[in-house]
């Protein structure tokens, strides 16, 4: 399969790169947790604190901003989080980027590295669907394009946009009452994200990519991450994630590149991780100096390369596909 995804890559013009692993920013993510490590600096001069990346993702863009106009990357990466049958502390990831393209560009791209990684193994299974946990999904395009409002509604009957307001502020009353008025619990502290994510995972994860993979599209502004908000409406982020058989595989951007409100993002995430108690991690200056250089309009995304193993061959668990687990789930 890694063959098989190399040789796609390579057809389509993109460059393999290698970036290190060690970083001063391991991501900063909310509820991502890195591993940390403490390098000996020469003659005497300290030690500094280093992570492990949990996605090459600020390197590669300091590449793409640098001039390197397709690029991918086969790694792996390290998340000091709890264990389970989909989730291990270091896995293998496939991260590529593309100068001049937007997330229909990553749709296409989707399609045709699942289909090039499915067909690499298809004929020793004898069988034509990707599966996990009971579910199967056709890999033959065109996959479904689902905008995340219209899951809501299709899964939960919850009008996920009338929460937000005109500029994408979130309104914690107004989720709270749709999801009561859909026999969904809420806690008296919840924020708007705490909502959003126990609808999602109880209602409308389990329905996605059944049948046919689904990339799921137009996130809520709030959660944005590092995508770029959509010019025609400031509501929704140019963000897809990719889902088979019920099993998230990627997660993928329409690019921001606005230095000033990357920081911004940068520092609203550092607020929240303090709130949850969660260790804060550096901002990565060099990342946000290669934007204000010059990031261009561009797409990228990320995908769990043993996950797509498992929807591949039928694995119900991460250590099936790994040559030797760290530690098993």
């Amino acid at each position: 399969m890694l063959g098989a995804l190399r040789a796609w890559f390579g057809r389509h013009g993109f460059v393999e790169v290698d970036t290190p692993a060690l970083q001063v920013s391991p991501g900063l993510e909310p509820h991502l947790r890195a591993f940390e490590t403490d390098l000996d600096e020469p003659f005497g001069m300290g030690r500094r604190r280093l992570y492990l990346h949990t996605s090459p993702e600020f390197a590669m863009k300091k590449l793409l901003a640098a001039g390197v106009p397709r690029l991918f990357q086969i790694g792996h990466v390290w998340r000091n989080e709890a264990r389970s049958a989909i989730h291990h502390p270091e896995f293998t990831m496939i991260e590529w980027y593309a100068a001049d393209a937007d997330w229909n560009d990553l749709a296409a791209q989707c399609e045709g590295l699942v289909r090039s990684g499915f067909d690499a193994v298809a004929p020793a299974l004898s069988r034509g669907q990707l599966r996990w946990d009971g579910k199967t999904a056709d890999p033959t395009p065109p996959f479904e394009r689902l905008p995340v409002a219209e899951a809501f509604d299709r899964y939960a009957g919850i009008d996920l946009m009338a929460t937000l307001d005109d500029k994408g502020a979130p309104n914690v009353g107004a989720l709270a009452a749709a999801c009561r008025g859909a026999s969904i619990r809420c806690e008296e502290n919840d924020t708007w994200e705490d909502m959003f994510f126990r609808v999602f995972v109880d209602r409308v994860e389990p329905n996605l990519g059944i049948g046919r993979p689904t990339l799921l599209e137009a996130w809520p502004a709030p959660l944005a991450a590092l995508a770029q908000l959509d010019p025609r409406d400031a509501r929704i982020a140019q963000r897809v994630e990719l889902y088979v058989a019920g099993l998230e595989l990627g997660n993928g951007f329409g690019e921001l590149t606005d230095p000033v409100e990357q920081r911004q993002r940068f520092d609203a995430e550092r607020e929240t991780k303090a709130v949850l108690g969660a260790p804060t991690y550096p901002i990565d200056e060099d990342f946000l100096a290669a934007l204000d250089h010059g990031l261009p309009s561009s797409a990228g995304m990320a995908i769990g390369f043993d996950r797509l193993v498992m929807v591949a061959t039928g694995a119900e668990k991460i250590d099936d596909v790994l040559w030797l687990p760290v530690a098993g789930s």
